[in-house]
């Protein structure tokens, strides 16, 4: 197994950063990044859109991890990730606004399956869950750092915030400098190499979906919920951020909740924390229940996504890792990209909350299922 030095390490956790900066650098100015842009009207789907381009254009990357292998795939998406998100400061109107927007959706997918990849090729075993964990942590914490550095350069100039997406060129240079390609582990055309999505796979795929869904439903909701009880944009912000450090914390803590409860029984309390959540939401009659439901929705969070991750890559043949976390990364976004139409839903933010509080208890219910299913194989196989 290649090597990779602490120095490499961390720069493959700051890679991962990258994934939710996609959205969350244009977030605070965006009424004024939104109107200077020629899109008004829009200004969400300048955050939403780029979710459905990781979607679009994860089959495309699938390919071309396979292809070009994960080392290459990573530093093509790295480059193409700076030179599509700084440039859309100088486009205009809908059309070359969106289209850009869509294809830096094909370079975050680039760089979170490639990413992901190339820990699973460095790492095996706990190494690996432990790695993949502190990518979880990693991501979680760069949306605090970015959406804190992004407030403050939009209150200097609206075309600030996105000189933040450059930061991948500088990831690519030390990428370049400190990373040695490991090349590819076994080639994909390999007969002995099963390619199509196992059911175990399509289980991974359906929870990532649905995590996403949960979770940026209330990312969503929340604002408006706060804002109507009295809180302030700095308070509500301030929210956000604890929800966000309280998953980096379930993540870290992640390894050792599945090493007790097993995959299945994991993902199963995360399915759980994001009911609770969602259910003090639609009740909760004060404040302090709303922050109790953030630390179960940042619990959720960091209990769910990591571990998909090393699911994923536990599921896969070496030769089709790539591949497998490219879908990944099409099911996690999908999800982001769906939870919009849940503000669909007739009356008001309580039918958000109690329809996503239904959906994680199904899945939490599924998963525990799948759990007793697993302990009732292993037992007779011990037998």
């Amino acid at each position: 197994m290649p090597s990779l030095s602490r120095a490499g390490a961390f720069i493959l956790l700051a890679v991962s950063s990258l994934t939710i900066m996609v959205g969350c650098v244009i977030v605070p100015g965006l009424p004024a990044i939104a109107r200077e842009l020629g899109v008004p009207r829009a200004a969400a789907w300048l955050v939403t859109v780029p979710s459905l381009g990781v979607v679009l254009f994860g089959p495309l990357v699938a390919r071309m991890s396979e292809r070009l292998g994960l080392y290459r795939t990573l530093c093509l998406g790295l480059f193409t990730y700076g030179l599509l998100g700084a440039g859309g400061m100088f486009l205009h109107g809908a059309v070359p606004i969106f289209a850009d927007r869509l294809l830096l959706g094909g370079a975050t997918a680039a760089v979170m399956a490639s990413g992901t990849g190339l820990i699973s090729q460095f790492y095996e075993g706990p190494a690996r869950l432990a790695m993949i964990a502190r990518q979880g942590m990693a991501i979680e914490l760069g949306g605090v750092l970015f959406l804190s550095a992004a407030g403050l350069l939009a209150s200097w100039a609206w075309q600030a915030p996105f000189s933040l997406y450059l930061l991948s060129w500088l990831l690519l240079a030390l990428v370049l400098g400190l990373i040695r390609d490991p090349g590819k582990p076994v080639s994909a055309s390999d007969a002995t190499v099963q390619r199509g999505i196992t059911p175990a796979l399509q289980v991974v795929y359906l929870a990532a979906v649905g995590a996403m869904v949960v979770f940026f439903s209330a990312i969503i909701a929340l604002p408006l919920s706060l804002h109507a009880m009295g809180l302030g944009e700095t308070a509500i912000g301030n929210f956000l951020s604890g929800v966000s450090l309280v998953a980096v914390l379930a993540a870290a803590l992640m390894p050792r909740v599945t090493a007790r409860l097993g995959e299945h029984g994991t993902l199963a309390l995360a399915f759980s924390a994001f009911a609770v959540a969602h259910g003090l939401f639609a009740w909760a009659p004060s404040l302090p229940c709303f922050l109790v439901g953030g630390l179960c929705l940042g619990a959720g969070f960091g209990w769910s996504v990591p571990l998909l991750n090393h699911m994923t890559v536990e599921r896969s043949a070496p030769a089709l890792r790539g591949r497998h976390l490219a879908f990944l990364s099409m099911a996690l976004f999908l999800g982001q990209f769906l939870s919009a139409f849940l503000d669909l839903l007739p009356g008001h933010d309580d039918s958000l909350y109690l329809a996503a509080a239904v959906l994680a208890a199904a899945l939490a219910s599924g998963m525990a299922l799948a759990h007793r299913r697993s302990a009732a194989t292993t037992l007779l196989n011990e037998n």
